[in-house]
């Protein structure tokens, strides 16, 4: 039988929703996107989860993209990014309030994921950032997630220099809302959080996240997707095939 890459528990009116690629700290594949927007379409139609809480299985979050699946191959890389952008949507989307408890590393569109969702938590030590610059790569995907959450000016330094962050610098940054000092900290603290906001109105956490979602555009679908398009473009460049190579090699 075969593992499913994203798992999803529900404990109440909490769930937890897992990248299940510990082996290849959970990077970005094909697959992988396809079981998390099945699970997060599973979870769209369940009105008695209030919160879900999303994670890593292993010791990172999520590595970013699948470096391997999209060298030298345009239309695998145009379908990758396509699916992390719908994925982007659909989590946005969510009725319910959603939390990235970041474990471990989230780089490029890992650390897309933890800013897309509602709250990002992580410990001190933990890698984040978005380094797709020194890859020869645009993080247009990942950008309009990003500049919602930080600002533009912010957003604006932290995509062109590319590079990581601790868990800690992240917070400095307001990538991530809480940072608790030590991983064995988290998991209570993320507990204890979920717990908080799932003792609020279901309706009214509902129409809240709708009515901000609807402020802050994120409700514009169409740049995310034409950001998929503009990425993989970028990535077919040459100098972007030789920087993955090197990365690779």
């Amino acid at each position: 039988m075969t593992t499913p890459l994203a798992t999803l528990d529900i404990h109440g009116p909490v769930a937890t929703l897992s990248l299940n690629r510990p082996d290849a700290r959970n990077a970005l594949s094909i697959p992988l996107l396809a079981d998390l927007r099945a699970r997060v379409d599973e979870l769209s139609g369940r009105s008695d989860v209030t919160v879900v809480v999303m994670t890593g299985a292993g010791k990172a979050f999520c590595a970013g993209m699948d470096l391997k699946a999209v060298l030298d191959n345009h239309e695998l890389s145009l379908q990758l990014l396509s699916s992390l952008a719908e994925l982007t949507i659909a989590i946005r989307t969510l009725p319910q309030v959603t939390v990235a408890k970041v474990n471990g590393a989230a780089i490029g569109g890992g650390c897309g994921l933890a800013t897309v969702a509602d709250l990002c938590v992580t410990h001190a030590d933990s890698r984040m950032g978005f380094p797709e610059v020194d890859l020869g790569v645009c993080p247009a995907v990942v950008a309009p997630w990003l500049v919602r959450k930080i600002g533009a000016g912010r957003a604006r330094a932290v995509l062109l220099r590319g590079g990581l962050m601790s868990g800690a610098e992240a917070h400095d940054d307001s990538i991530a809302d809480h940072v608790v000092p030590t991983l064995a900290e988290l998991e209570p603290f993320t507990a204890a959080l979920a717990k908080r906001l799932s003792s609020g109105g279901p309706q009214a956490l509902r129409a809240t996240k709708g009515l901000l979602n609807t402020i802050d555009g994120s409700l514009d679908r169409e740049i995310v997707r034409r950001g998929a398009q503009l990425s993989a473009s970028v990535l077919s460049t040459h100098d972007a095939q030789e920087r993955l190579r090197a990365k690779l090699s």
